[in-house]
């Protein structure tokens, strides 16, 4: 990966391709690639849908080579939902096939003058921008299915739906998965809104006559890939519980555990959480011909995902993951796995965050728009929001706008962001994340539940604020860095316990680029990029105040356990301090 293709789309001209040569951004990958370009080059202060905003596209360090897990992409901009930097991360082919093109990033640049629509053709012979209004308002189902007859079976896409179209702050950017189907998002923070902003519809990549990556030293490269394999496949989490039942297999697990946010972050555990667990989620993906066990790309190992099949058989969904589960299940008192799939397959269509858009339907029961569990009017909901009504509008600028649209004042947001499937009061450490991550509310950013619940990499009480501020730190600084490899965030588990295989993964990266990274210089990468996002929030207008859950987790106690959120506020100012 050796070059940068900028997208101009306008307004001052037709959409135009330059492809330049990595400069200043030489050794970035993934995150670490979105958020430098975005820092350096988009004005804190613009407006997230204006043409001075710009969309960053970027495989990591390790994508398009033979390393296992390494296939995910990073999208990165100014956020339309949160108005602070953003980089939402996706699985599926794209990574892949972006960097054996030889592409470190696409950035799209400027909008139309023009209400239109275009899509970018990248392979091998170059770049070509084509008028798409022949795609305008489709789902992305139905806009790759035409992709795919124009271009042939073999490409992979990146594109967005209606909601991305209609410029809604949860929409998302779609990336096909192996069997072409637009099921893997980079979801959060309303990426997708700003891509149709730019007036782009769909991204077609097409790696024929590329060749694989190779490493600067093969062998050792092809070793440190070996022990990290086994290292994953002979972990408790990547090797047993996620093949077999998938991020669900989550939901007894934090159930039990009483951080279970139910009927909007009432309490935290839910009644029918057995009919919708990994378990039983498993069970009813293989009786129907599905598969419980599926890789999102090529190279995965830990194939996590799944296909799910309706009641006659046919596909309806990629497995639906934990926190789309949670979203549209417990969090809404639903707890029928067929129409979670069915508000999962809606999500993916329109292009919506499913974690936004569960959180949202939430406050929408809590304002008397629906019933708690009701799944019949949640589904209706949903389609309000591809229909771009104004009630549906309302529903896809997210949960913060619904609820002061219609007068709700629990609302699990920060920085105007859902609050993922894990109860900031139950699991403190989460809570930590949740209100000081650069990325709004999000559990990917530092995700605590390995020592709060589960064990791994040690021990931390999540109902107690003792270590919960370490804790989110050193976790946050890992996966800023993991972020800018291509790497699943799912190796964590492995290599938290597992020195061997983090050290195989330097290694990998050592042996592909002819480095000499030690440990210490993977935090440092992950501080340099945290301090950027950081910084370029503070010149957006963010401060200490925005660091910070909504009230009522401090005040409002939290069953089964009887607990508040327990951080002070100035502890939490005290993360950044590396």
């Amino acid at each position: 990966m050796d070059k940068i293709l900028r997208i101009q789309m306008g307004p001052d001209q037709a959409p135009t391709a330059k492809t330049e040569p990595l400069g200043d951004y030489e050794g970035f990958g993934g995150r670490g690639m979105t958020s430098t370009i975005v820092a350096k080059e988009v004005p804190p202060l613009c407006h997230p849908l204006g043409a001075e905003n710009k969309l960053v596209i970027a495989p990591g360090l390790l994508s398009g080579t033979a390393a296992a897990m390494s296939g995910r992409i990073s999208v990165g901009c100014k956020s339309p939902l949160t108005g602070g930097i953003k980089e939402a991360n996706a699985g599926g082919q794209p990574a892949q096939v972006l960097a054996r093109l030889g592409y470190a990033a696409i950035v799209l640049e400027g909008h139309p003058a023009e209400d239109k629509l275009y899509k970018i053709l990248v392979n091998k012979d170059g770049v070509e921008i084509e008028p798409a209004d022949d795609l305008k308002m489709k789902g992305n189902y139905d806009t790759v299915e035409k992709l795919t007859s124009e271009y042939g079976e073999k490409i992979c896409c990146i594109t967005i739906g209606q909601a991305g179209e209609m410029k809604m702050l949860a929409s998302t950017v779609a990336c096909t998965d192996m069997e072409v189907r637009p099921a893997r998002h980079a979801a959060r923070g309303g990426v997708g809104a700003v891509m149709g902003s730019k007036g782009v519809k769909a991204i077609v990549l097409d790696d024929a006559g590329m060749s694989m990556r190779s490493a600067k030293d093969p062998d050792k490269f092809k070793e440190a890939n070996k022990t990290f394999v086994s290292g994953l496949r002979n972990h408790s989490v990547t090797g047993q519980g996620l093949p077999a039942y998938g991020t669900n297999v989550l939901t007894n697990v934090v159930n039990e555990a009483g951080a279970y946010p139910t009927y909007n972050f009432k309490t935290g555990r839910f009644k029918g959480a057995a009919a919708i667990s990994g378990e039983t989620q498993a069970e009813t993906e293989t009786a129907r011909g599905g598969k419980a066990t599926h890789g999102c790309h090529r190279g995965c190992v830990i194939r996590c995902s799944g296909i799910y099949h309706d009641k006659d058989g046919h596909y309806l969904t990629k497995q639906p993951e934990y926190e789309t589960v949670w979203a549209h299940g417990g969090n809404c008192g639903i707890d029928d796995l067929d129409s979670i799939a069915m508000l999962d397959r809606l999500d993916d269509d329109y292009g919506l965050d499913t974690i936004e858009m569960g959180a949202t339907i939430g406050v929408a029961m809590e304002a008397g728009l629906a019933e708690y569990g009701d799944a019949n009017k949640a589904i209706e909901l949903v389609r309000e929001v591809g229909k771009g009504t104004p009630l549906g509008r309302i529903l896809g600028s997210g949960a913060a706008v619904t609820g002061k649209v219609f007068g709700v004042e629990r609302v699990p947001v920060v920085k105007n962001q859902s609050m993922p499937a894990y109860d900031p009061r139950a699991v403190q450490g989460m809570g930590v994340t949740y209100a000081t991550t650069t990325m709004g509310a999000d559990h990917t950013a530092g995700y605590a539940v390995t020592a709060n619940l589960l064990g791994v990499g040690g021990n931390v009480d999540a109902l107690k604020p003792e270590g919960q501020i370490e804790l989110s730190r050193n976790l946050q600084v890992a996966t800023a860095a993991i972020d800018s490899t291509g790497m699943c965030l799912f190796i964590a588990f492995a290599i938290l316990d597992q020195q061997e295989t983090f050290q195989a993964m330097i290694d990998m990266i050592n042996a592909f680029h002819g480095l000499n990274f030690t440990a210490d210089d993977v935090s440092e990468l992950g501080k340099k990029i945290l301090k950027l996002e950081r910084d370029f929030n503070e010149r957006a207008g963010f401060g200490p105040k925005d660091d910070r859950l909504p009230d009522y987790f401090r005040t409002e106690s939290f069953g089964p356990h009887d607990v508040t959120f327990q951080i002070s506020g100035e502890d939490l100012d005290s993360v950044y301090n590396f």
